[in-house]
């Protein structure tokens, strides 16, 4: 399929924006645009004009296939995708083929009321932390993703474990409350388990639990097993109640219901993070004989298996599997079985109880990953803190006190503004904006890079936890929010291009090139500055809020 752009001969490169698109063997409108450099040429050829090929050299520097009508040129969209950033596609809309064209890829979200730290955060709600490619796998001991963002082995990145924890804290919100299917409970509801000649299944009665279990043990035959027939779609989370003693495991049973292929998922005591083989992926889930409970996605299970054995990613494979059977071996209890659509609960105190048992003396939670972060600076070591590490968890730890009343989790919150503090050189994320104004910094290097997005998300943690200690009261955290905002409010303008938004400082701390956030991160910037907006009535967040969103769709500052 082939697009191309219309303009006149006369117009300079820049103008290109303004064409019209062929698309595959007939002209058509492009539409119109929100906006399009002056001078620009819109006009219709039509279909039975013969189109000639003609080279296009781009500032002399290489060639472009167009073609000429007349006195027009035709430009391929994708030369313009690439050279300008732009985007495209064709669309049917009422059985009218269209072409959309848009700056963004990115989309703003307004904030529909005033942000409450009880509530969704920010837009996390559209966030799936665990299908990103850089989480390696969802820990099976601790129910927290592993990250392979800078260190392929994998290690616990605060930050990513914080913005999993509130995702799943603000889908709760916003989503429908799960389906939720009890498979057995030791009570009302109790399967008939198939046990092996050589292996025993019985019920009785846990203290430590105050219900009933089962309780199973099978020999070292690999015939010798209890397990449990059924067949179940759509719904994927498991959780249970599961104590195995050494050498014992659990095991799902996936089936595709279009084609001949059958899945294992193994949970075995063990140490060891994931491994997978062929069709069994096999995941650690300690050596401890204490009752614990467990919930998994065993369709993102089964994916990070897929992904460790570099296979392709599938479509839909939701609609596709089918949970047909529970293997039990070695000895040990289960109990409470049960298969839901979601379990955003259980994932949000994951991450919770992880921050708080990570947490460290002085408050922070160390990334253990090297990270180079800019040319012209040192690398962060092993053990370097993030402020946005520190804000985010302030933010998951202020809603896990507010929805369980456990103030150890306020006392945390409290704790991780030690570093917050505490400047750069120091191993804290302290820096400071020609000696007065100060910046929390995501990554703390030497010089600073005044990363904007990390900034604010700690503005946002500090702004949680002053609300949940009561906002009338007067305290650290509120301190450092009001002396944030008047860095925010003072170093913005800085980070505006004319037609985007700089990710960080580093053109003037370091005097490189600027770093220009992409779209994604524009959007961020976006968003963030319309919920601060909603907490402060400075004219200056809703004004660059809105300008910044007018440059996504194509608006620029004025020129001389």
């Amino acid at each position: 399929m082939m697009m191309l752009v219309r303009l006149n001969m006369r117009m300079a490169l820049a103008a290109l924006c303004g064409g019209v698109l062929l698309v595959t063997l007939y002209w058509s409108r492009c539409g119109d645009l929100a906006h399009r450099p002056i001078g620009s040429v819109l006009s219709y050829a039509s279909p039975d004009r013969a189109t000639n090929e003609i080279e296009c050299s781009i500032n002399g520097e290489y060639s472009v296939a167009c073609r000429r009508d007349l006195d027009q040129i035709y430009v391929p969209f994708s030369f313009l995708h690439k050279y300008f950033e732009i985007y495209g596609k064709l669309t049917f809309v009422d059985g009218t083929e269209k072409f959309e064209w848009s700056h963004s890829y990115s989309k703003v979200y307004h904030p529909k009321k005033k942000y409450d730290p009880r509530g969704t955060f920010t837009t996390f709600e559209n966030y799936n932390v665990e299908v990103r490619d850089r989480v390696k796998c969802i820990s099976g001991i601790e129910g927290v993703p592993v990250s392979t963002q800078w260190e392929p082995r994998g290690y616990f990145y605060p930050t990513q474990i914080a913005q999993f924890g509130l995702a799943h804290y603000s889908k709760n919100i916003t989503e429908p409350p799960p389906r939720v299917k009890i498979i057995d409970d030791g009570d009302k509801f109790l399967e008939k388990w198939i046990v092996s000649q050589d292996a025993v299944l019985t019920r009785e009665f846990d203290s430590e639990l105050k219900s009933n279990v089962l309780r199973f043990s099978t020999s070292d035959q690999a015939s010798s097993q209890v397990w449990l027939k059924v067949n179940i779609s759509q719904d994927f989370v498991l959780s249970m109640d599961l104590q195995l003693r050494p050498n014992s495991s659990m095991t799902v049973i996936l089936q595709n219901k279009d084609k001949k292929e059958t899945v294992y998922l193994h949970y075995v005591t063990s140490t060891q993070l994931i491994y997978a083989q062929e069709d069994h992926t096999y995941y650690g889930i300690g050596v401890d004989k204490k009752w614990r409970r467990i919930t998994r996605d065993l369709i993102i299970d089964m994916q990070k298996g897929w992904a460790l054995q570099d296979r392709p990613k599938r479509k839909s494979p939701r609609n596709k599997f089918k949970i047909s059977g529970i293997i039990l071996s070695g000895s040990g209890g289960v109990s409470d079985i049960r298969v839901s659509s979601s379990s955003h609960t259980a994932h949000f105190h994951a991450a919770a109880r992880w921050l708080r048992a990570a947490q460290r003396a002085r408050g922070g939670w160390p990334v253990p990953a090297r990270r180079r972060v800019a040319p012209g600076v040192p690398d962060l070591r092993p053990g370097w803190h993030s402020a946005m590490s520190q804000g985010h968890g302030i933010s998951v730890l202020c809603r896990a006190y507010y929805r369980s009343g456990d103030a150890g989790y306020l006392r945390a919150a409290q704790r991780a503004l030690l570093l917050l503090d505490v400047p750069s050189g120091a191993g804290g994320v302290k820096a400071l904006w020609m000696d007065k104004y100060v910046w929390y910094e995501e990554y703390p290097t030497q010089p600073p890079l005044f990363v904007l997005n990390g900034f604010i998300y700690t503005l946002l943690g500090l702004y949680d936890l002053h609300v949940m200690e009561g906002e009338n009261s007067v305290s650290l955290a509120k301190k450092m929010f009001d002396d944030g905002m008047l860095s925010l409010k003072t170093l913005l303008p800085l980070f505006d291009t004319g037609s985007g938004s700089f990710y960080d400082l580093r053109h003037f701390t370091l005097g490189v090139s600027p770093n220009i956030a992409r779209w994604d991160y524009h959007a961020t910037h976006v968003n963030q500055l319309y919920l601060l907006a909603g907490l402060d009535p400075d004219p200056i967040l809703i004004n660059t809020a809105k300008r910044w969103e007018g440059y996504m769709q194509g608006k620029r500052a004025a020129h001389n």
